[in-house]
């Protein structure tokens, strides 16, 4: 069993910066044995993949946040981070963090079906 427990969320205007945490914990719990993803739902809207790291080391983006997101770990902190630069109207939504083992979730990253575990979600919300 994994758990996973999102921070990091807020108001935030067009054009800010926000860092999103992702503490993961469990006894079997290690970067290498499991990718993880980001994941994002927008009112009335399906969730979508933003991003993924396998191995620790291997990236993937959502061509939507390229050049603007970057997604890293921290190993001895057994947490996950969303640097998310220059913020968009239609990157505001909840933040899902979300952990996977095995060949489905490690071939197909952007597949939220191959993630087993989700955390609770944080909100990104545009200041007024």
């Amino acid at each position: 069993q994994v758990q996973l427990v999102e921070s990091g969320g807020g108001l935030v205007q067009a054009g800010g910066s926000l860092r999103l945490s992702c503490a993961a914990s469990g006894r079997t719990f290690t970067f290498t044995a499991y990718a993880m993803g980001w994941f994002r739902q927008a009112p009335g809207k399906e969730r979508e993949f933003v991003a993924a790291i396998r191995w620790g080391t291997i990236k993937n983006y959502a061509d939507s946040v390229k050049g603007r997101f970057t997604i890293s770990v921290d190993n001895a902190e057994n947490t996950v981070f969303l640097q998310m630069n220059n913020l968009k109207p239609e990157d505001m939504a909840v933040y899902y963090c979300a952990a996977g083992r095995g060949s489905g979730v490690l071939l197909r990253p952007t597949d939220r079906i191959e993630y087993e575990y989700w955390g609770q979600g944080t909100r990104v919300t545009d200041s007024p």
